[in-house]
């Protein structure tokens, strides 16, 4: 029976890593596409897209086999809870890919403002985080995953200065309210992805550690 266990484990992992590794794959060329104003880089990412939900479903299939058939408990339970949470963050980082190749082609016409809003070093910040939450899992490397959370404050705080510089572009020049409402728009998609890789090495640390950390920096937050 165990022996069976590890094998449905090893089969759930292994497709959990080719899910994310579509999702980074996705996340890299809507970035690119942003810095580099590409726009045929944008294409396809839908149908890519539909691969992923494909896992995202047969993942779900998976999870619930494997807690219906084998009732794991202690640190195999969390795993499988883990690996539920997890799927689902990386379905929604797909999804965000999408949504930012979408709005690249809305912001094409406007490479100076771009530029000068940051958003570019914002997308690459969360990129980059996505990238090493995903390492985190497939390593199960608690500092790396540690080092993610601490990466999310870097990322809301370039979040705050965009939507302040959008602002004041939208008050100074009315030709750039469109643009920079776009722009904002795709802020808050960035800052999303940065948000579910932060959930994706917070349930890692829940799996390998049994420490529940999802609101522990909005508590501090409210501390101070």
């Amino acid at each position: 029976m165990q022996e069976h266990f590890n094998r449905e484990v090893e089969s759930l992992k292994t497709n959990l890593i080719k899910m994310a590794s579509l999702v980074d794959e996705q996340v890299i060329r809507a970035i690119t596409a942003l810095e580099s104003n590409n726009i045929e880089l944008c294409r396809g990412m839908k149908a890519k897209d539909n691969e992923i939900d494909a896992y995202d479903n047969l993942i779900q299939t998976q999870c619930e086999n494997i807690l219906a058939i084998f009732q794991p408990v202690a640190s195999d339970l969390r795993f499988m809870l883990s690996a539920l949470m997890i799927n689902s963050q990386l379905e929604r980082c797909g999804d965000i890919a999408v949504n930012i190749g979408q709005r690249v082609k809305k912001t094409g016409d406007y490479k100076d403002l771009i530029v000068e809003s940051q958003v570019i070093d914002m997308g690459h910040r969360a990129k980059d985080m996505l990238k090493n939450a995903i390492d985190s899992f497939i390593h199960n490397n608690i500092d790396m995953a540690n080092n993610v959370l601490v990466s999310d404050g870097e990322v809301d705080k370039l979040n705050k200065q965009i939507f302040k510089f959008c602002v004041a572009k939208m008050q100074t020049n009315p030709e750039l309210i469109e643009p920079c409402a776009h722009l904002i728009v795709l802020t808050r998609h960035i800052e999303r992805l940065a948000d579910h890789a932060t959930n994706i090495c917070e349930n890692l640390i829940f799996y390998l550690e049994a420490k529940i950390v999802a609101h522990h920096k909005r508590d501090k937050n409210k501390e101070g």
